[in-house]
């Protein structure tokens, strides 16, 4: 019999509990409907990890799996870094792709284990057993991922890293350099967003033609 998208993703509601009581009260495990990128979060444990509740949106990475196709030849993407908004937190981030029988991706089952107890703790063993603090770090997956509370929040930050990233008010901007932030948030998968055309062209001093007609080159 073939299951509905909704099928699908509520039989991964109980793994979601499941794999937060495993791994302790460091551990969020959320499960994403990628159906509705504004409100994508259906289930969450341990939501204080990173601040973020049932309703929430999805990340920037998860935003650029989605418009990079990544999960056309892989199950999952393990031990990439994520960020916590405005907090010196580090965590060890891992996403599984739920697909439906068509193999189009449906949702996301994503675990964030905050490591940051177990760095400060390395980080005091160092310094106590080394003549040299300044250990190498072991290699990690290059991806990295910031948790916001909200798709404004998200859609505000990507929009401000990407002008900050070049260094001039957008009042002093070319109009190369307002569409080359403009090829920026589209790579990132930004204007899957609701409301990412009207934001960035409030936010880069033009018009919303303007912006579509920047989108028609990327």
């Amino acid at each position: 019999m073939r299951l509905s998208p909704d099928e699908i993703l509520n039989s991964y509601k109980p793994m979601v509990e499941f794999i937060a009581r495993i791994n302790g009260n460091n551990c969020e495990v959320i499960l994403h409907d990628l159906r509705q990128l504004e409100n994508s979060i259906i289930a969450i444990s341990n939501s204080h990890v990173t601040g973020r509740t049932v309703g929430g949106s999805i990340t920037d990475f998860a935003l650029s799996i989605i418009h990079d196709k990544k999960y056309e030849d892989r199950d999952f993407i393990a031990n990439y870094t994520g960020k916590v908004a405005n907090q010196e937190r580090e965590l060890r981030s891992s996403t599984y792709f739920i697909k439906d029988e068509g193999k189009t991706v449906i949702g996301m089952l994503c675990v964030n284990v905050d490591v940051t107890p177990l760095r400060k703790a390395r980080e005091a063993l160092d310094e106590m057993l080394s003549s040299d603090a300044s250990i190498e770090e072991p290699g990690r997956a290059a991806q990295r991922e910031a948790f916001v509370p909200s798709m404004e929040d998200l859609l505000r930050q990507s929009i401000t890293e990407a002008i900050a990233n070049y260094g001039i008010e957008p009042s002093r901007m070319l109009a190369d350099e307002k569409k080359r932030i403009v090829g920026d948030l589209n790579a990132k998968g930004v204007f899957l967003l609701k409301g990412a055309v009207t934001e960035t062209a409030r936010r880069l001093e033009t018009s919303e033609q303007t912006i579509y007609r920047y989108l028609k080159d990327f």
